[in-house]
């Protein structure tokens, strides 16, 4: 095989890999999105759950008495 055409592969192959670590990384920042909404999303289910939690307990000591 001659220079050029070694030095030609070698471009080729130079571009194709540009390409996908282009796309990696493209698809990585997606991820990195997706994931922090995620936890946006887990945060907000938290606070959601506690808030429930601690009206739960408020119906829980407002209980009419025996009687009823």
């Amino acid at each position: 095989m001659s220079l050029e055409a070694r030095v030609m592969e070698l471009e080729s192959r130079l571009a194709f890999q540009d390409d996908t670590i282009q796309a990696l990384n493209d698809e990585l920042i997606e991820q990195h999105k997706r994931i922090e909404r995620l936890q946006l999303q887990v945060m907000a289910l938290a606070r959601r759950q506690e808030e429930a939690q601690g009206q739960a307990s408020i119906a829980i000591d407002e209980a009419p008495p025996p009687h009823y």
